[in-house]
């Protein structure tokens, strides 16, 4: 609640991002530490310390951009500031069986391209391949409103 930390429904835990008040034009950056929001039309939730940058403690809500500007690092780099890579895809889902994952990529060929079965139990849906996290995070949002769930995943 003190620290300049948020929640987003699939970015990474660790990462940082620039969210813009469109109205004032006040920005701030946050790290990203919670799951959320889970209110129809919002797209992140921030503490009351990022709040109070903004100068939006008043209105509870406001018409915001987002820049990510940081990953968090990969196991073993050191740095927390990890360079922005076009590695990124959309799990739609994962399945103890082979046949339900095949299910669900057949079912998604007439409106997503590029899907894949990956693994072995859990077999993981993955939509896309080797697109920025913001490209990623767009097309989460459309593969969660086809499928109900979707995360976005680092690209093997």
């Amino acid at each position: 609640m003190n620290q300049l930390t948020a929640a987003h429904r699939t970015l990474p835990f660790g990462a940082r991002v620039e969210v813009t008040d469109l109205d004032n034009g006040k920005h701030v950056e946050v790290r990203i530490t919670d799951r959320g929001p889970f209110v129809d039309g919002r797209v992140i939730d921030i503490s009351l310390a990022a709040a109070r940058e903004l100068d939006m403690l008043r209105a509870g809500t406001a018409r915001v951009k987002l820049k990510v500007i940081a990953l968090p690092p990969r196991d073993g780099e050191i740095s927390a500031r990890a360079p922005l890579k076009e590695n990124y895809a959309v799990q739609a889902g994962a399945f103890s069986s082979r046949e339900r994952a095949e299910s669900l990529r057949t079912s998604l060929l007439d409106r997503f391209d590029e899907i894949r079965v990956t693994g072995s139990s859990p077999w993981r849906v993955v939509v896309g391949k080797g697109m920025t996290l913001d490209a990623a995070v767009k097309l989460a949002a459309r593969v969660r409103h086809e499928v109900g769930e979707a995360l976005v995943v680092r690209d093997r």
